[in-house]
């Protein structure tokens, strides 16, 4: 298993958080800029990896096959994606997320928005098996985004970091194509792509950014030299190919910087987890 596991979604988040609203149509000379800052993909994908680890913990091993399982887990990831949100307010919620965030009583909204996507990755690395992958996918994503776009994203992206830990490149192709048409290219849709929040729109992105590329560093540049919402294609698309593309050195130190203490604990602590 990468030690750098769970780093690659932040990573491109923070690469591609200038971006974001700045878009470019080429790829940065460099990437993780001191300007680069995390955003509520981060948060979130560390929330989401809390909850679900805390979840598990207290489920048998075999926790697929009890009744009460995805209650618990649907219940840990709320909490603690509520916890985190309250903790980093300003970090670039959508407006219902945000209220979502501070709400008594939560309740999915029916989403179909990449947020979905970009907080799946811990689920994709703790899981024993595809159907795990999946299960935990779609529970990290039903909190809130119960649209069966919002729900198929985080499966997408769980499941092929599951495949990657345990098959190959073309096994994550042929499972993502049986779910997205990914019959263009990054070349082909650079002139006109624009900016778009769905699942739908963003994570057959992210996957092609993979499948073209052979490095992490080359995944990342091309996912944000399409424009868009560039630190969550970057963030979709760092959490999939972190799996066999490593992170390079000096991009893990320089986004690390960017990570406060807390954030970094939550970090070790999933690390920690996955390697137990």
């Amino acid at each position: 298993m990468s030690h750098t596991c769970m780093l690659g979604a932040l990573c491109g988040d923070i690469a591609g958080s200038i971006y974001e609203f700045h878009n470019i149509k080429h790829r940065p000379k460099r990437l993780i800029e001191s300007a680069c800052r995390f955003t509520d993909d981060t948060v979130m994908t560390l929330a989401v990896a809390e909850g679900i680890r805390t979840g598990l913990q207290q489920l048998p091993k075999n926790w697929i096959a009890s009744p009460s399982a995805e209650g618990i887990l649907l219940q840990e990831v709320q909490s603690s994606m509520q916890s985190y949100g309250r903790k980093y307010p300003h970090v670039g919620y959508g407006r219902h997320f945000y209220k979502w965030i501070h709400d008594s009583h939560p309740r999915p909204y029916h989403s179909w928005g990449n947020g979905s996507a970009m907080r799946a990755s811990f689920a994709g690395w703790v899981a024993n098996s595809l159907m795990e992958a999946e299960k935990l996918g779609a529970i990290s994503a039903k909190v809130t985004h119960d649209h069966p776009e919002g729900i198929k994203g985080a499966q997408v992206t769980a499941a092929s970091i599951f495949l990657l830990r345990n098959g190959s490149k073309k096994d994550f192709e042929a499972y993502a194509r049986s779910y997205y048409n990914l019959n263009f290219t990054l070349d082909e849709i650079r002139p006109s792509y624009r900016f778009d929040v769905s699942c739908q729109g963003s994570v057959p992105q992210a996957i092609k950014a993979v499948l073209e590329e052979n490095s992490y560093a080359d995944v990342i540049s091309a996912a944000i030299s399409i424009g868009g919402d560039s630190d969550t294609i970057a963030a979709i698309a760092g959490s999939i190919a972190e799996v066999i593309y490593p992170v390079p050195a000096d991009i893990a130190s320089r986004a690390k910087q960017h990570l406060d203490s807390f954030l970094k604990a939550s970090l070790d602590a999933s690390i920690a987890y996955l390697q137990n």
